[in-house]
């Protein structure tokens, strides 16, 4: 059993992207985020739907840090209401969970 966490995020603009994926690295948040795209989404939001190009942030975490994760959103993410969904990881490789936990506890 692992206590990784992958946790998904949306971001309008690259450099938002790149900046907020920095400061969780920096901070231990996360041992790694991905960002992918640009993307589309699709959503309603304030009873209009929106269609816009957005970045996928996919970070690396445990679970212990995941509350942390989701009020470091709060004082870093630029969006009014982010994204934050949490995935649990069921299993992997072991060098790789191994590394990802020294890198978030530190």
């Amino acid at each position: 059993m692992t206590t990784a966490r992958i946790v998904l995020t949306t971001i309008g603009k690259q450099p938002d992207a790149e900046k907020l994926a920095l400061q969780l690295v920096e901070r231990r948040l996360a041992a790694c985020v991905n960002i992918v795209g640009p993307i589309r989404s699709v959503y309603r939001w304030k009873q209009k739907i929106s269609n816009e190009p957005e970045y996928l942030l996919v970070i690396k975490t445990s679970a212990e840090l995941a509350a942390q994760l989701r009020s470091a959103f709060k004082q870093l993410h630029p969006y009014e209401l982010p994204e934050c969904v949490e995935l649990a990881v069921q299993g992997g490789s072991e060098d790789y969970l191994a590394w990802l936990a020294g890198e978030v506890s530190g």
